[in-house]
């Protein structure tokens, strides 16, 4: 089970408070197909409870009983790899040739500052950078205004914590709810706007923050970083066309429209009229999504997150 960096840094917090050493598990580095990205992260508590994931297989399983049989000892950082052959790969459900190398970290009750403050900065979108010494578990952090890759340093290991990415959701219906169920799903955090008390109030998805208001008002004080992503479904060309000019001003780092290829070219020209510059015009996902032939509304969805996700490749 995906669990966000946020889940995983309260657990050790609610942990830490209880007087537990849990510990941290960290994918340092992998070789060849590997089931989640370098930086991922898994609390292992006392109790044997995972928050978090490191393979989705038997990787997690082996690793806690290594940890609940003292394997490790006292010590308060080591390396574990897994995938080292052939068979151990089928065993823990590795692709076939994937290796990955687990940084463990038995944590102290001097690990609660780093915690609190990057869970403080996952709150309010921003970004920590911890600096971990691997030869004695001392920790320096810092905030920082971009997020980097996990890298290694002799002995220091240093990675990033912030907030996951923002989709806003300008529209109530169909299409939004099957948006956000599967964003939700990919671990985005979604916000839904629209100005009708009664769209929101008959809201049928999941449960998402709601924001009665005017759109650009809402892409203003919600969705103007780099983190951030506007797509505008509520077929009202007034209400989209608000929130756009707001969004294509902003760091939004994708801005999408939903319309046919007809709407688009309309919803260009109002654009530029009103003084929207062809640069800022670019930046415009419209119509929105992949081109797959998609023609309900879940098909419509599946297209759009695979466009985010294509896109959020490429950086």
């Amino acid at each position: 089970m995906h669990s966000s960096d946020s889940a995983v840094l309260e657990a050790l917090s609610i942990a830490l408070d209880a007087g537990d050493s849990p510990w941290l598990c960290l994918i340092e580095s992998t070789v060849g197909s590997a089931p989640r990205p370098v930086g991922t992260l898994l609390a292992v508590l006392p109790s044997g409870e995972l928050i978090g994931s490191l393979s989705g297989g038997c990787v997690e399983e082996h690793l806690v009983e290594r940890l609940l049989a003292g394997e490790f000892g006292d010590q308060l950082i080591s390396r574990v790899e897994f995938g080292i052959d052939a068979s151990q790969n089928a065993r823990l459900g590795l692709p076939c040739g994937g290796r990955l190398v687990v940084l463990v970290q038995r944590l102290t009750h001097r690990d609660r500052e780093w915690i609190t403050a990057a869970l403080k900065a996952i709150a309010e979108h921003s970004v920590l950078v911890r600096s971990l010494d691997t030869a004695t578990g001392e920790s320096q952090y810092h905030l920082a205004p971009h997020f980097r890759a996990l890298s290694l340093d002799g002995n220091v290991l240093t990675h990033c914590f912030g907030p996951r990415f923002r989709l806003l959701l300008v529209g109530a219906g169909q299409l939004a709810a099957d948006v956000a169920t599967l964003a939700l799903a990919m671990d985005y955090e979604v916000i839904l706007t629209d100005s009708r008390e009664d769209a929101l109030s008959h809201w049928q998805g999941p449960s998402i923050e709601t924001i009665l208001g005017f759109p650009d008002d809402v892409v203003k004080a919600r969705a103007q970083d780099p983190l951030s992503a506007v797509i505008t479904l509520s077929h009202d060309p007034r209400v989209d066309d608000l929130a756009l000019l707001e969004a294509l001003e902003s760091e939004a780092w994708y801005i999408g429209a939903l319309g046919s290829a007809r709407t688009s070219q309309q919803r260009r020209a109002r654009l530029t009229e009103l003084g929207v510059s062809q640069a800022a015009l670019d930046r415009l996902h419209a119509p929105v999504g992949l081109d797959i032939g998609s023609k309900t509304t879940i098909e419509i969805a599946v297209s759009i997150m695979a466009q985010l996700t294509a896109l959020r490749s490429q950086t």
